[in-house]
């Protein structure tokens, strides 16, 4: 072949080359920042709404009425409602939510009777930790009302309301689900509605299952 058909040829397919590796850049460039960035992602992130269910038992412990126990189970609807803030072990988010607990139910020391009971808890003002990608800690205060077939505890009210304080573990299999395991302090009481008010003080166990979207 003549040397400048051979140089022409190589000339084209140099540039040949050239246009294919750009077009293999550009199309490459957006799915390789998408996969950077799915990479990048964890849990919580967006803000997401959390829905729950959730089954919880316990015993009470000294500062109130003795030897009650309780078994409780709910369903949750929460919201985060910012992005991370603070640095290292600190970095976490704020999230709101409410439980209804269609089923609440007390045992109760003689005479008194064991109670059946339904509430609502629509404060729950929850701290997500989320400086690792996968086991998420949390914070967890929040309050109730309850409402029981029998007095709780003997001589007191119908009506009481709940408050807690939650330590819990949310155990991500992938970014939008999780095993959540908690361990609560609780307290009934009827605030001031009946007298005497001794109240009913619980450490309960917590297990559940959420779905963030």
């Amino acid at each position: 072949m003549h040397p400048m058909r051979l140089w022409q040829s190589l000339s084209c397919v140099s540039m040949c080359l050239r246009g294919a590796m750009l077009v293999l850049v550009l199309v490459a460039s957006p799915l390789f920042a998408s996969a950077q960035s799915a990479q990048s992602s964890k849990p919580l992130d967006g803000q997401p709404w959390d829905f729950g269910i959730w089954v919880d038992g316990g015993f009470s412990v000294p500062g109130g009425t003795k030897d009650t126990q309780i078994v409780s189970a709910g369903g949750r609807l929460g919201k985060v409602l910012t992005g991370d803030h603070f640095p290292s072990l600190l970095r976490g988010n704020f999230e709101w939510s409410a439980d209804l607990v269609p089923v609440y139910y007390v045992w109760q020391p003689a005479p008194a009777k064991n109670a059946y009971g339904e509430g609502f808890n629509p404060i729950n003002l929850k701290w997500n930790f989320t400086s690792s990608a996968r086991i998420v800690p949390y914070l967890e205060l929040g309050s109730g009302v309850l409402f029981t077939s029998h007095v709780v505890p003997l001589n007191t009210s119908h009506v009481n309301f709940i408050t807690h304080a939650t330590l819990g573990f949310q155990f991500f299999n992938n970014d939008r689900r999780a095993i959540t395991t908690g361990i609560l302090y609780e307290h009934i009481s009827n605030a001031g509605l009946t007298v005497p008010n001794p109240g009913v003080n619980t450490v309960q166990f917590q297990i559940g299952l959420n779905w963030f979207k």
